[in-house]
């Protein structure tokens, strides 16, 4: 059934391993495959599609687009889709929220706008170092790789991954992070030099859902602000409302230096990817981070439009009510099924920890999910958590309908 992928394609393939279907088809938070078979959709292509698969008031918009004439890539040219996603983007986002950011146009990818703070930090500071925490994911590029902690991911490299101290995120048992991250700044024999930038996720999503509380995320901005060093937040999983909040860190009531974006903002699925910088701080010179395809039209259509989406249903005002049903399903269906089960999240991502009983039990309900017409994912250490990430978009009784279908699963792997 497979066998054109198994001749032709790189094994390094491997969603469709945990999903071996040819998907053909998707409505909001529904995927159907070839054969009319329905599945309800807990991973949002890895939270690239916030606003559900083929929203039709966005489609309507690349739709009209694309039915004309109009220029579809054209790097960093003027064009008036991107015109207008600029405008859109700091008139319904940014001003609101009293943020005054320049926005970088970057290659099409999350990796490419993490890449882009890095160089920019450096070149702002003249340091060398960065700071990142213990389950960070950031991308699979050389800069970003070496912020990332997985193993796995740090093997593929095939080389060293220089200038990157990582210290322990919050709640890493019997350590105080922020306590560490003082000393390893303020301490003269730390052996630390000082860094360009701090660079975290609000949430860690593949790191396990972990969730950064307020007062965390605030001392963080403070510490990099007392010594002079930039912040830097990675959004590109759980920005674009995927928190409860537009940007993750709104619910802290701070604002970092830089914050990278990707996945859900073109609205539609596309690559896109932009870093959101500080004025000052945006002093690359003319072509000295480009990229070909950081001028993709129909992203810049798509992302206008998910914007006012976003703007005119009040998404994330959905998205905490939708939080509250899953926080209570896990707290009154699931917990009880066994008391060595753990969960957290925030907003519309959530994590299932079975690492108390066996990590292995995961990936059993990936796969009996899976049986079950749910798409599931795995994250965290030894890839213990079970992710529930659900376009933002779903449906209330779809949501229930896949939860209920999770708790079934949880019954069948314990």
């Amino acid at each position: 059934m497979f066998e054109v992928y198994e001749k032709n394609e790189s094994i390094v393939r491997s969603y469709c391993r945990k999903y071996p279907v040819t998907f053909a088809k998707g409505l909001n938070a529904e995927l159907y495959a070839q054969d009319g078979t329905r599945y309800i959709d807990f991973l949002a292509v890895a939270g690239s599609m916030n606003y559900g698969h083929n929203n039709p008031e966005i489609k309507s918009a690349v739709m009209e687009y694309l039915s004309e004439d109009n220029v579809i890539s054209m790097m960093d040219m003027y064009t008036p889709a991107k015109e207008e996603f600029l405008l859109t983007f700091s008139e319904k986002i940014l001003q609101p929220r009293g943020f005054n950011y320049k926005i970088m146009c970057c290659g099409p990818t999350g990796t490419n706008a993490v890449e882009a703070a890095l160089k920019l930090a450096r070149k702002n500071t003249g340091r060398t170092e960065i700071v990142a925490f213990g389950g960070a994911f950031h991308g699979m590029t050389l800069g970003s790789l070496a912020l990332t902690t997985d193993k796995v991911s740090r093997e593929g490299g095939g080389t060293a991954l220089p200038n990157v101290t990582h210290i322990p995120y919050e709640g890493t048992e019997g350590l105080d992070s922020l306590a560490y991250l003082r000393w390893v700044l303020e301490d003269d024999h730390s052996g630390m030099d000082k860094p360009a930038a701090v660079i975290l996720e609000t949430i860690q999503a593949e790191g396990g859902i972990n969730v950064a509380s307020t007062e965390w995320l605030q001392e963080v901005r403070k510490i990099c602000t007392d010594h002079d060093i930039l912040m830097i937040v990675d959004d590109i999983q759980v920005g674009n409302g995927r928190s409860g909040y537009f940007f993750s860190f709104e619910r802290a009531g701070i604002m970092p230096d830089m914050v990278a974006f990707s996945k859900s903002i073109s609205g539609f699925g596309m690559p896109m990817a932009i870093l959101l910088i500080k004025p000052e701080l945006d002093i690359f010179r003319p072509a000295e981070h480009n990229g070909t395809f950081r001028g993709n039209q129909l992203a810049f259509v798509g992302a206008t439009a998910g914007i006012k989406y976003f703007v005119e249903h009040e998404v994330d005002k959905a998205v905490r009510r939708k939080a509250e049903i899953i926080k209570r399903f896990l707290k009154d269906e699931i917990m009880p099924i066994d008391k060595r089960i753990s969960f957290r999240g925030i907003g519309l991502i959530w994590g299932i920890d079975f690492n108390k009983i066996d990590s292995r039990l995961a990936l059993a309900a990936v796969h009996a999910a899976y049986e079950n017409h749910l798409i599931m994912e795995v994250a965290g250490r030894k890839d213990g958590v079970l992710k529930i990430m659900p376009p933002l978009t779903i449906q209330e009784d779809i949501l229930m309908e896949g939860l209920q279908i999770l708790k079934n699963v949880v019954k069948i792997v314990i």
